[in-house]
């Protein structure tokens, strides 16, 4: 009787050994649960991104408003008679490295 206990005890710790380590385990199937929502994820935002440039692709089709606004901002384009203005911010470093200067008398 001990030797069948003994046997069923060794059986019993090989499958349970093959439902926690074994190929298609436990272990296995967490990590392919992680991977499988880091990609919906990502997939998310591909499809949002995906979107976006559908949009524009149909602005650009559409209408000259769109290609107007993207030569203005990506290439720089001005209109005839149009003045343009570059406004250059200051230097904070500069600015700040003066001011946390002493004062001199």
């Amino acid at each position: 009787m001990r030797l069948f206990t003994l046997i069923l005890l060794l059986v019993l710790a090989l499958v349970q050994r093959q439902l926690w380590f074994g190929k298609n385990g436990l272990v296995e199937y967490r990590q392919v649960s992680e991977r499988l929502l880091q990609q919906q994820a990502d997939n998310q935002k591909l499809e949002e991104r995906n979107s976006l440039l559908k949009e524009e692709v149909g602005d650009l089709k559409g209408g000259l408003e769109a290609i107007e606004e993207l030569a203005r901002n990506d290439l720089g384009f001005i209109k005839p008679g149009e003045t343009f203005y570059r406004i250059i911010p200051r230097d904070d470093a500069r600015q700040n490295k003066q001011s946390s200067l002493p004062a001199s008398k």
